[in-house]
């Protein structure tokens, strides 16, 4: 029996029924041969493959709320991804859910946000003139953008469970993946609230006393009791979610971030500057297709030159854009370089 298998037998000794067992995926698009000695797991597999990847590594220059903020504190893609990851897997854990095809799910979650946001988003949108969805790219990512156009080859379970972490329209069909969704609204606004307290726009004080009241005063204690709730109460019901009214309390403080801070003139102040940026670089390429790098040239022979512009322009990081800005439309002597 290779490790593999011992720990694919393991998680039926330990794990829940309603678990999404490794042995049990509906596997990956590609068939691949399995190692005579293999270590990991189909999704323990895929979680390296997501860690190790090229977008993986730009998460950590790309805007999380605040554009170019001044501190080192301030949240970004990689560190919001870090956040949503041990929120699921503590969830996971203690509903006996597989954890590593929630940190799978996790950590490729967010690979398909633009720079700068959803203000990147929005300019996307503008010049491709159809709906840019970060979970859509995410996917695609994946799927067809890393390793030079092979994609990571990733499980059923994992790229579903990507797919389908903000949609409107798909759920992700298991529980990892739908604790998946629920932790990213769990980090994001706690960890927006913290990050608007630094820079001013909020207070203590400011979060309605009703919200309060019911999820807690502080950072630790909102976390605290919203994971916890998720716990008790799918141990409790069997049916995955939190007690009725956290659940309210958490929705009314997601529209009280929606007005303070997410609309906030202080946190986007800067994104009509920054949709500009990306729509003069998508513009440049559209004109200059042979200025993108080497490794998107073949993919304009089938994918077209606006959609391989607008996935060039998806990958970059905040600092990369603006560099790319810099050196395309800023005289030499007035650039300005880090």
């Amino acid at each position: 029996m290779t490790i593999r298998e011992h720990l694919e037998r393991e998680e039926h000794d330990r794990l829940s029924d309603k678990a999404q067992f490794s042995d049990a995926t509906r596997g990956r698009n590609r068939p691949e041969e399995v190692p005579d000695f293999d270590v990991r797991t189909c999704y323990q597999r895929d979680c390296d493959r997501i860690l190790h990847s090229k977008s993986f590594r730009r998460l950590m220059h790309k805007t999380q709320v605040f554009l170019q903020p001044e501190g080192d504190h301030y949240r970004t893609r990689m560190t919001h991804t870090l956040e949503v990851s041990r929120i699921a897997r503590t969830i996971a854990r203690s509903l006996q859910l597989n954890e590593d095809l929630t940190e799978a799910i996790a950590f490729g979650h967010d690979l398909g946000h633009t720079p700068f946001g959803h203000a990147g988003e929005i300019a996307l949108s503008e010049v491709m003139d159809q709906p840019f969805r970060h979970n859509e790219q995410s996917l695609r990512v994946v799927d067809i953008l890393e390793k030079d156009g092979q994609g990571l080859n990733l499980t059923y379970e994992v790229r579903m469970g990507i797919l389908g972490h903000t949609s409107s329209s798909r759920m992700p069909e298991t529980l990892e993946g739908q604790i998946v969704r629920k932790s990213d609204q769990i980090a994001y606004i706690n960890h927006d609230i913290d990050d608007a307290m630094r820079a001013g726009i909020l207070t203590d004080r400011d979060i309605p006393k009703d919200i309060s009241d019911i999820l807690g005063d502080t950072h630790r204690d909102r976390i605290n009791t919203l994971v916890t709730s998720m716990i008790t109460h799918s141990t409790q019901t069997e049916e995955l979610g939190m007690d009725a009214e956290v659940e309210a309390a958490m929705q009314k403080l997601r529209a009280f971030m929606f007005e303070r801070v997410y609309k906030n003139p202080v946190a986007k102040g800067e994104e009509a500057k920054a949709r500009e940026i990306l729509k003069r670089l998508y513009e440049y390429y559209v004109r200059n297709p042979e200025k993108l790098p080497p490794d998107f040239q073949p993919q304009l022979s089938f994918d077209g030159m606006e959609r391989t512009v607008c996935d060039y322009i998806a990958g970059m990081s905040d600092k990369y854009a603006m560099y790319k800005y810099d050196e395309l439309f800023i005289p030499t002597a007035w650039q300005v370089r880090g």
